[in-house]
């Protein structure tokens, strides 16, 4: 009756964690040295289909795997030339915060206790940083699509026009139409299905040439759709599609969702992070006029997996979306549970993890300014490297660089030969961007949320893709 998963002697486990930490150190101070990218061997993935462990192997043999099969397969993105997808590298700090996390365990519910109120302070920060008024609601979640999912959310809440949460989506009421543009993220659909409102009823509207919601476009189905007894409910906004990095037109957006009375939310999940560098603030504008709004830390806030941000401009609503109440989560004017469980209120978790600290420790370790340069340092790189591909005659842009994502191609090559191209780069560990279809074309595609890139590491990038090119 007296086990416990404490070592017996702490001192072989202290020395073991010291040696990860060492280890771990060396691997970050290394990145520039190794390979962006390399591929698993057969052996490797063999071993990682191991028979489940029904005996103690120990912490040394756990370790010892890690180091051979786990560490060297990184998906690349702690790395300098990694430019893949919009991920964020981690940063030595965070990754020490989440220790310190881990260790201490809290439940982040709610609940009378020092963590609580770091989250609420990192809240608070955000709602400042992006513009929202002062007391509006907030909670920090997995990553964006769960974020924007809560935005949704309570836009269906406010509405609706009926008791959503009673009667739900199955009862007779009109069609309720949520409006994004054709380069909205994924998480839009997905997010229509899980809400119960369904794929058919979420509008895409075109966009122009700078790959923005075509506004006039907006209006006219918004018109179109009450027309035949539908309810408009929401417009989503993007500061920053995944594809590109285009910026909806924010002021008119939210002009137009005023008029019309419906919920505007902006998905700012890497692009809303431009509004904290002073230059690149008025490409977000009217974000802040956002019902709610969405966007992740761990990505152009350069933090470790996971965490992520939905702010509500209405407390009560917020609130009013989510709330539960049940017996043994009852609060109480004193004691642990004072003040009530608020975070389990404001999204769809009630357990949940202690994601602040990595926020309130990077802030306070390098200031808000440092992580604004740094962003505005990755857009001034989009621009560097658009001008490499504008100069060099085997390459062209495929779409315009609205902030920090850039589209391109070899000229001399077709589609299947640019896919070979990025096949190689990746295999070949020299750089990690990704693919996406831009001007028609399939396109190499670099979205820089880096902290770790240098200037030469682009140079490195567009002499790669013409060799490999010129090559084939």
């Amino acid at each position: 009756m007296n086990r416990t998963l404490d070592p017996a002697d702490w001192s072989p486990l202290r020395s073991l964690g010291h040696q990860m930490l060492d280890d771990i150190f060396d691997h970050l101070a290394s990145l520039r040295e190794q390979p962006a990218w390399q591929p698993m061997p057969a052996a490797v993935r063999a071993a990682l289909r191991e028979p489940l462990p029904r005996d103690a192997q120990g912490p040394d043999a756990a370790y010892a795997d890690f180091l051979e099969n786990v560490l060297p397969y990184r998906n690349g993105n702690l790395g300098p030339r990694f430019w893949g997808w919009v991920q964020g590298n981690g940063t030595p700090v965070g990754m020490l915060a989440d220790f310190l996390a881990s260790a201490m365990n809290p439940h982040l519910a709610g609940f009378d206790h020092a963590p609580a109120l770091v989250e609420q302070q990192v809240i608070d920060w955000l709602v400042e940083l992006m513009g929202m008024p002062s007391g509006a609601s907030g909670v920090l979640t997995s990553g964006g699509t769960v974020a924007n999912l809560i935005g949704l959310a309570v836009a269906r809440q406010a509405k609706c026009g009926f008791d959503v949460r009673e009667d739900g989506m199955q009862s007779e009421h009109p069609l309720l139409t949520v409006y994004c543009s054709t380069e909205a993220h994924g998480w839009a659909r997905r997010a229509m299905e899980v809400l119960g409102l369904g794929n058919r009823a979420l509008r895409r509207v075109a966009v122009d040439a700078e790959l923005r919601m075509d506004v006039d476009a907006l209006r006219e189905a918004i018109a179109a759709d009450r027309a035949k007894g539908a309810r408009p409910i929401c417009v989503i906004a993007t500061a920053g599609t995944v594809n590109t990095g285009a910026i909806d037109d924010l002021v008119r957006i939210a002009n137009l969702c005023a008029e019309e009375n419906l919920w505007f939310h902006v998905d700012g999940a890497f692009g809303a992070l431009a509004r904290l560098a002073p230059s690149l603030a008025d490409r977000v504008r009217g974000m802040e006029r956002a019902d709610s709004l969405a966007f992740d830390l761990h990505k152009w806030g350069y933090l470790p997996f996971e965490v992520g941000c939905a702010l509500v401009r209405d407390p009560e609503l917020h609130k009013a979306t989510f709330e539960l109440k049940g017996r043994y989560l009852d609060p109480t004017d004193r004691g642990v549970i004072a003040g009530g469980l608020p975070f389990a209120e404001r999204g769809l978790e009630l357990t949940r993890g202690f994601k602040a600290l990595k926020v309130w420790m990077s802030f306070k370790a390098h200031g808000v300014d440092a992580i604004a340069e740094l962003i505005e340092q990755n857009v001034a790189q989009a621009a560097y490297l658009a001008k490499r591909i504008e100069e060099h005659p085997e390459l062209a842009l495929t779409a315009p660089v609205a902030l920090n994502v850039v589209c391109f191609r070899y000229v001399p090559g077709d589609d299947a030969a640019n896919r070979e191209i990025l096949m190689r780069v990746q295999e070949e560990g020299i750089a990690v961007p990704s693919s996406t279809v831009a001007g028609g074309h399939y396109s190499i595609r670099c979205a820089i949320t880096n902290h770790r890139s240098r200037l030469e590491d682009f140079d490195l990038l567009v002499e790669a893709v013409v060799r490999i090119g010129r090559s084939l």
